[in-house]
């Protein structure tokens, strides 16, 4: 699993959704005169939940009050999603999170309760990774097309973990299991610490995970990786191949970690947090700190990440229709 030594990168905020008015600086100037809580929908010990102690841990020492990890565990991220936009936009409450629950919830889930694009501002972009995609070392297969060919021949005899509906290891997963024409059962799971106990136990066989949390047991010869899914060979794991590589055109997905603040949050308070991660994420020592675990400081513009969320918001949009998934009522 990823170490406690993790952090990253930054961007954005859309003019709209920031409160900009008199009441609102008055506030701004005591910022923070409290502790602030960080919102993490995820379990204590999952790679948020590490990456988000990280930054809370250097944040809290730049502004002079602790920020305190708060774990709202459930549904796959959204409610400690949820719960955030519900919170007073007041900069003491926080999200950090992945993905899932801000840009595929909303494309699954039908009564989601929350609105990523009216109900945040987006702070920063924290880190990137590219997934690999791993088997259970038991399995007789080194490539992806040994994987496709096995699993064939074993129509819904194969497992698959991800960590929740929705996730990037799920929808993933779908998509190659559409484009390999295999057949896998899907078990999901709240963390990546229990798909990695889950295959190693045979429960599953296959997974696209994180590299943090699955490179400690390939390293130890209980899973293998077969490839990634990043467009290019990664610089965190170059001798593996890209799905792309293995004959899986456009197979590429991305995990991403942001910190965001619920909507009409001070714009003060908003520019401040931003101007703090971007210095901490340029930091020699973050920067190496996140490639030991796996992770690359995302970079760009501090202006960048709702653009960014709207264009994964498409993206996914057209592999949830390819894998033929609808929103939940």
């Amino acid at each position: 699993m990823a170490s406690q030594a993790l952090a990253s990168n930054t961007p954005s905020v859309p003019s709209s959704g920031i409160a900009t008015n008199s009441a609102s600086t008055e506030a701004t100037a005591a910022w923070p005169s409290r502790p602030v809580r960080m919102v993490v929908p995820y379990p204590p010990g999952s790679t948020p939940d590490l990456i988000a102690r990280y930054v809370s841990e250097k944040l809290g020492g730049v502004i002079g009050q602790p920020v305190v990890i708060d774990n709202r565990v459930g549904a796959g991220g959204n409610i400690g999603t949820g719960y955030v936009a519900r919170a007073k936009p007041d900069g003491y409450t926080l999200l950090f999170t992945i993905n899932g629950p801000l840009v595929t919830a909303p494309l699954l889930y039908s009564r989601l309760g929350y609105d990523p694009a009216r109900d945040f501002v987006p702070v920063a972009l924290i880190a990137t990774s590219p997934s690999v995609l791993v088997v259970d070392a038991r399995l007789p297969v080194r490539t992806v097309a040994e994987l496709r060919a096995y699993a064939a021949a074993r129509p819904g005899k194969l497992a698959y973990g991800s960590v929740g509906k929705g996730s990037s290891a799920h929808l993933t997963m779908e998509q190659f299991k559409s484009r390999a024409e295999i057949d896998l059962l899907h078990v999901p799971y709240a963390s990546y610490a229990q798909v990695v106990t889950a295959m190693m136990g045979g429960h599953v066989q296959v997974a696209f995970m994180v590299p943090g949390s699955a490179m400690p047991q390939v390293q130890t010869g209980k899973l293998r990786a077969l490839a990634v899914t990043a467009p290019a060979r990664s610089m965190l794991l170059p001798d593996l191949p890209t799905m792309i590589e293995s004959g899986f055109s456009q197979l590429e997905s991305t995990t991403w970690q942001a910190l965001l603040a619920p909507a009409n949050t001070p714009a003060p308070i908003v520019e401040r947090l931003q101007k703090i991660i971007a210095d901490l994420l340029h930091d020699d020592a973050t920067r190496a700190a996140f490639k030991a675990n796996y992770f690359l400081p995302a970079t760009g513009a501090v202006s960048l990440l709702g653009d960014f969320m709207k264009t994964e918001r498409e993206r996914w949009a057209v592999w949830i229709r390819a894998a033929n998934l609808h929103p939940e009522p």
